[in-house]
């Protein structure tokens, strides 16, 4: 196996955006590992009402910051957040949508598969 990692659907990640290049580290998958202790795991999509609640956390995603190589999101971008911050947001009925071919099974120890499937843009 080595480098392969699955995603919530317990079958091979799937990349979850490049433009903006997302990912703990930066090659567009929600990969997870031993550094990442934010655990960027899940595959979301922006939406206005999501990035004012995580600005409102302290964590704004929609101002660029340049100096560390960061563009701002905008609504529809794919994003690989932390998998507490989607849960908070659910919590908050404010939760964006989320890709689960792309989404990392190490989201699966802060959110349920359950909470998921229903904001799951690739389930028909």
């Amino acid at each position: 196996m080595g480098d392969t990692h699955l995603n919530v659907l317990g079958v091979e990640l799937e990349p979850c955006g490049h433009d903006p290049l997302t990912g703990f580290y930066r090659d567009g998958c929600c990969r997870v590992g031993k550094e990442d202790v934010g655990v960027h795991a899940v595959c979301a999509v922006m939406t206005e009402e999501f990035l004012t609640f995580s600005a409102s956390r302290g964590n704004d995603l929609a101002t660029p910051r340049p100096e560390v190589g960061f563009p701002g999101l905008n609504p529809g971008d794919r994003w690989c957040l932390c998998a507490a911050r989607w849960q908070q947001a659910h919590d908050a009925g404010c939760a964006p949508r989320v890709v689960l071919t792309a989404t990392h099974e190490a989201a699966l120890e802060v959110v349920s598969l359950e909470a998921l499937k229903p904001y799951a843009l690739d389930l028909s």
